[in-house]
């Protein structure tokens, strides 16, 4: 089914969410929250329905359930202030108050979503033999793989998809990133793939994979930073918490991870640059080997990254 509401389409058989042309990373919460608003917009939604709709009775706090509608209401374009799409009414719940049409997911003509984009290519999900090889960006980038679910519990899908969601929102933020968008990654879910095979057909240098683990109120997620395309590592940790707040678990491990990787990716670009002619790097690259040599703190190596630069 799809629902079309001012320049939004909402289409629940791909799960995916777009403002015009572009496709909006949305957290499976959040998309589920939008759902049921939608085809519940007859009538005011209820706090304790959303919790037993969207988080099958999960406990849930105030401040993550609000977050989560305030993402919702991002998603669409719509803010807290404005409520123009979705309405809170104090002590009874919310509503989605658009107008919103419905439809059939069409895989043909205008209505198809088409192709994956990114602002700098299009990606086409990958076919499961080797696919074509993209050409890599002019600055480093990243694909986040799923993580896989290793709990034996299909209940704790969702929370290994929100780690890999969060994740690739959080990367996104860092500008000098080039991360690929979450439809184009999640092709390889339950899937055993080469790394290098990853780097071929989605055009990456770098992949961040890992996996969830629970039991009984711990939990364990194990992430690891591979180099594409010789297939080694920069990074790995592992991280135990106790399950409380899943959410505010979830948003640690995602701030933790982003702010590991980062250092890593301009260490591993600078020594990348540093084995090559300067003849062969572009802007990026060259930006790159001058931060390697701005961190050896020498007046010479100092010199040579204002020559780089």
């Amino acid at each position: 089914m799809r629902y079309l509401f001012e320049d939004c389409a909402l289409d629940t058989d791909r799960r995916e969410l777009r403002r015009g042309t572009a496709l909006v990373a949305v957290e499976p919460q959040v998309f589920d929250l939008l759902v049921h608003l939608i085809r519940h917009r007859d009538h005011v939604v209820s706090k304790d329905d959303l919790l037993a709709s969207v988080w099958h009775g999960r406990v849930v706090s105030e401040s993550a359930l609000f977050n989560r509608i305030n993402a919702a209401r991002s998603a669409i374009g719509d803010t807290g202030e404005r409520q123009r799409l979705i309405k809170t009414l104090p002590r009874k719940g919310i509503r989605f108050v658009g107008e919103a049409r419905e439809g059939e997911t069409s895989t043909v003509g205008a209505m198809d979503p088409g192709p994956v984009t990114h602002p700098a290519r299009t990606v086409d999900a990958p076919a499961h033999g080797e696919g074509p090889s993209l050409p890599l960006p002019d600055r480093p980038s990243i694909a986040v793989l799923p993580f896989a679910n290793m709990s034996g519990d299909p209940d704790q899908e969702y929370f290994a998809d929100g780690i890999s969601e969060d994740l690739i929102t959080g990367l996104s933020r860092i500008r000098w990133l080039f991360i690929i968008a979450r439809n184009s990654a999640f092709v390889y879910k339950r899937r055993a793939v080469d790394v290098r095979q990853v780097s071929r057909e989605l055009g990456v240098r770098y992949v961040l994979e890992g996996s969830v683990r629970r039991a009984g109120k711990q939990l364990r997620i194990s992430a690891q930073l591979i180099d594409a395309m010789t297939g080694g590592h920069h990074w790995a940790e592992r991280y135990d918490r106790d399950l409380g707040d899943i959410f505010a678990v979830q948003d640690e491990i995602t701030r933790s991870v982003a702010a590991a990787i980062e250092p890593r990716l301009l260490a591993a670009e600078g020594v990348r640059a540093l084995a090559r002619s300067a003849d062969d790097l572009g802007a990026w690259e060259m930006v790159a080997r001058a931060q390697t040599h701005v961190w050896r703190l020498t007046r010479l190596d100092y010199e040579t990254a204002i020559e780089a630069l």
